[in-house]
């Protein structure tokens, strides 16, 4: 299994990345605030517009450390990566299956519902955890027959319907599952582009996060990740990320929001309010980053592979197993179900 490395986050707007020898340097209005040797660090995400210097994205090019660049309120701007890794056999036949419908339709079909499944697991924790919810008890149900439907759709249109619709049931009763400061974090509905509260700011963060992690998974085993087979293509989008991050979101992203709210580790004083958008200060965005890479070095068994690895390496095993499943060595692609 692939070794978990650092991520470098860079969180400061105003930052600016050189390199020095083998190290990459972070340094703000000429002052050096951070050195750390390329060797360290897998991949670098830095959000702000001042950017990176050539000799940097050199140093990362050669050492297969890929280079993200997001705005400060965490939009995708761009991606740099050096020479394209993994076997081009593996992409041809990527490019090969992707045009056939059937399979689109049975890869949507398993991945939504298995988002769905783990949505409706975390509202049953809620529940055994926290004693009877009628509303989350009526949300699980529906929930369980909007899986149902997923799997027996034979359109990939109404397979996008549904899963609409299921993430509509979930989000309906998010709100239950905010123990503390709920007169700061009150939750209604699912927005983006702009998030206009402090919930929507947070998981659209978190989300932007395991994307990211998601693109270096595919790209580390050599498929292509702006090829989807579910989501849009469009230029610049990584639909494949996109499709297989599915799964994750509420394991990954929105637990981590609700831990986050839930011990106070975020708190009003985070946000600011800027017309109709709610964004993040820095340091609430350091305060989730630290969450995150902390949580990438949870241990969990995978219920496919029944090994114990580190959360972190999910979309790597899961960008693995998909490889395998294009490569025919396995009759289907097999889901992350949190167990």
């Amino acid at each position: 299994m692939r070794q978990l490395l650092n991520t470098l986050y860079v969180t400061t707007p105003d930052s600016y990345l050189s390199k020095d020898g083998l190290n990459v340097v972070v340094s703000r209005d000429g002052k050096e605030l951070l050195r750390i040797p390329i060797h360290n660090i897998e991949s670098i995400i830095t959000f702000g517009y001042i950017g990176a210097s050539p000799g940097l994205m050199k140093l990362c090019s050669d050492n297969g450390v890929s280079l993200t660049f997001l705005s400060p309120q965490g939009r995708f701007i761009g991606h740099l990566n050096g020479a394209t890794r993994g076997n081009v056999l593996l992409r041809k036949k990527q490019y090969e299956i992707f045009d056939n419908d059937e399979i689109c339709l049975n890869l949507g079909k398993i991945i939504i519902s298995a988002k769905i499944q783990n949505s409706r697991s975390i509202l049953r924790r809620h529940i055994r955890d926290y004693g009877n919810n009628d509303a989350l008890i009526f949300c699980s149900k529906r929930l369980e027959h909007m899986k149902h439907k997923a799997l027996s759709t034979t359109c990939l249109e109404d397979l996008r319907g549904i899963e609409g619709k299921a993430a509509n049931i979930y989000f309906s009763v998010f709100n239950e599952l905010i123990l503390t400061q709920k007169d700061v974090f009150n939750f209604t509905e699912r927005n983006r582009r702009p998030p206009r509260d402090e919930i929507n700011a947070m998981l659209s963060f978190v989300y932007t996060l395991i994307t990211n992690e998601m693109v270096s998974a595919l790209e580390t085993v050599g498929l292509d990740p702006y090829l989807g087979f579910m989501h849009a293509i469009r230029p610049g989008r990584p639909s494949l990320a996109l499709d297989l991050i599915e799964e994750f979101r509420g394991y990954l992203g929105d637990r981590l929001v609700l831990s986050l709210i839930n011990r106070r580790q975020v708190k009003r004083n985070d946000f600011i309010k800027q017309g109709d958008t709610v964004i993040m200060t820095d340091d609430c965005k350091k305060t989730i980053i630290s969450a995150w890479q902390k949580r990438k070095k949870d241990i969990t068994e995978h219920p496919y592979l029944k090994e114990k690895i580190p959360v972190g390496l999910l979309p790597y095993s899961q960008a693995m197993l998909l490889a395998r499943y294009i490569r025919q060595d396995l009759n289907n692609y097999p889901v992350f179900l949190i167990l």
